[in-house]
């Protein structure tokens, strides 16, 4: 969610890849819905982890800044700054996964998430232009 964000708002003028600490071959679905009422396309989007990123060639010490979004990936990310030199950031977002046993629950829960990520997004962000 946090990269589509991203890539509506600043187009090409930063380079954003997200990745997590699992890799899922999709994404959720209400995440795609909640974006979609925004404009931001994310049917397409895949999630990947970092070991896929790393066995794809890309060089995690050339990012400047990870941004964690939770406990898990900031652990994991915080390893990275024994090797690299590395920013990490943990931005504490709702998990929306297991709210809700409606689907108006688990959309509304969806976009508090969304809301949450657009609002750290744009202030961490405010800086540069946006496209």
């Amino acid at each position: 969610m946090a990269e589509g964000i991203c890539k509506k708002l600043y187009g090409t003028s930063m380079f954003i890849q997200s990745a997590g600490v699992a890799s899922n071959a999709e994404i959720d679905p209400f995440a795609v819905e909640v974006c979609e009422e925004l404009g931001i396309k994310l049917r397409k989007h895949r999630s990947r982890s970092f070991k896929e990123m790393e066995a794809w060639g890309d060089d995690i010490s050339s990012f400047d800044l990870i941004i964690a979004l939770s406990p898990a990936s900031q652990r994991h990310a915080l390893e990275y700054t024994r090797f690299f030199s590395l920013n990490i950031e943990y931005w504490q977002t709702l998990d929306p996964t297991d709210i809700g046993d409606r689907r108006t629950m688990k959309l509304d829960a969806y976009r508090t998430t969304r809301d949450q990520l657009l609002k750290n997004i744009k202030k961490r962000f405010q800086s540069i232009v946006a496209k």
